[in-house]
């Protein structure tokens, strides 16, 4: 058959009346007939035209594996991938309450974005359906709550894979002073250093409120020392939760009782980069985030030098605060006229703040307010008691034992023994 002298159409239709009469057959003729057919539509193309002119060359593209080496290569990201696995960022449990709203500016990639792009401000105000309740505006939105994702390398480096240049890993998504939530915005913690203030954003304590949802009023606590504290309910819970580091390092935040507060100058020399990302050693340092072991951040130039474990300085420093921190829990402890008002921790036998209150869902084995045991009241607490529990917990929970800011922290540690 010769179809360039037939029309195209007829020739394809000569096509499929062979298929139909192929598939009419037994199964073993399909395969010739496929082939057949094949060589039917080939010809019925016809044959091709003269070729076109030659099209204008497109602009080069960047070379996209040379540019990916200037990071992605053995001593910058896979090392820092290295690091990571080591943070508490990583492994622990940072991103598992990121579905609540309050809790996801901190423990989910989305919920630290949307507060920073958003400039979500950290005040607690009425609550304009109910004027008798108050609402604490520093939460993320519902809409980023879903499937939350752990804080990763996108977090804290917001330019990443913008204009893949070995340069992007600045800016970092905030160096912004940091409103302290703990305290409706009033205080404000602001490092000197870059990359202080970004950490500061997750790493600073929460406010305690009242039933409506208020701030408590905290200079109450120092100015009316003696009054028995009712501005809240007390429960297992109650607390300044852990994000403590950068109110003590700054020293902004702590209830002050009395005078005499000054600060380190790792306050204003260092950043928290400095010793937590210092040169890494090994299982300490880098994207690690931890300084345990590691003091090459410390012994670098116009800072300290033969800084080691063994220092004088630093042994002097730890050891006060443990003791005095020793001293404050006794005195807390001893409110409770045999039994102990905070919890031990049954892993490591220490008290990191919590109250031993009954609590249904949190804390079945809590002693005060408990059903099983005739729900002893838990016993009053003046002003002056309370906030010291609360500079316990800051201190406790810093858990630098004075390293980050050891001026500011014995001075809160002394001044609320004092006024105990």
């Amino acid at each position: 058959m010769n179809c360039e002298k037939i029309n195209r159409d007829f020739c394809r239709l000569h096509a499929v009346i062979i298929l139909n009469s192929c598939i009419m057959k037994k199964t073993g003729y399909i395969s010739i007939c496929i082939i057949t057919i094949g060589f039917l539509f080939a010809s019925c193309e016809g044959p091709a035209g003269p070729s076109g002119a030659d099209g204008t060359d497109g602009i080069d593209g960047k070379d996209a594996n040379e540019t990916c080496k200037l990071c992605h290569n053995n001593n910058v990201v896979l090392a820092k991938a290295f690091e990571y696995e080591y943070s508490l960022h990583y492994k622990g449990e940072a991103f598992e309450e990121g579905t609540r709203n309050a809790c996801a500016p901190c423990h989910s990639h989305q919920g630290f974005l949307d507060v920073v792009t958003k400039n979500t401000p950290a005040t607690i105000t009425a609550n304009p359906s109910d004027p008798t309740k108050f609402i604490n505006n520093y939460v993320a939105s519902s809409s980023v709550l879903a499937l939350p994702g752990p804080i990763n390398c996108f977090t804290c480096h917001s330019s990443l894979h913008k204009d893949y240049a070995a340069t992007e890993f600045l800016p970092l998504t905030t160096t912004a002073a940091v409103p302290m939530t703990m305290w409706g915005g009033t205080k404000t913690i602001n490092f000197t250093k870059s990359g202080g203030n970004l950490c500061a954003r997750c790493h600073q304590p929460r406010p305690i409120t009242a039933a409506s949802g208020a701030m408590i009023d905290y200079s109450k606590l120092v100015s009316e020392p003696t009054a028995t504290y009712n501005m809240s309910s007390i429960s297992y819970r109650t607390g300044v939760h852990y994000g403590t580091h950068a109110a003590m390092a700054s020293g902004v935040g702590g209830i002050e009782f009395g005078s005499g507060y000054t600060n380190s100058q790792h306050a204003t020399k260092a950043s928290c980069a400095s010793c937590h990302m210092a040169t890494p050693s090994g299982l300490a340092g880098g994207h690690s985030f931890s300084p345990a072991g590691n003091y090459s951040g410390c012994n670098t130039t116009n800072c300290h030098s033969g800084m080691n474990a063994s220092n004088t300085t630093l042994t002097a420093a730890r050891t006060y605060v443990t003791d005095k921190l020793k001293e404050l829990v006794d005195k807390i402890n001893a409110l409770g006229n045999g039994h102990d008002i905070l919890q031990k921790d049954p892993e490591d036998g220490l008290y990191h703040g919590y109250f031993d209150i009954y609590d249904s869902g949190s804390n079945r084995t809590g002693y005060w307010k408990n059903p099983s045991n005739g729900t002893p009241a838990f016993p009053a607490l003046t002003n002056a008691q309370f906030g010291a529990i609360l500079n316990y917990q800051l201190i406790v929970r810093d858990a630098s034992t004075g390293v980050h800011n050891y001026p500011y922290i014995k001075t809160l540690l002394d001044n609320s023994l004092t006024a105990f």
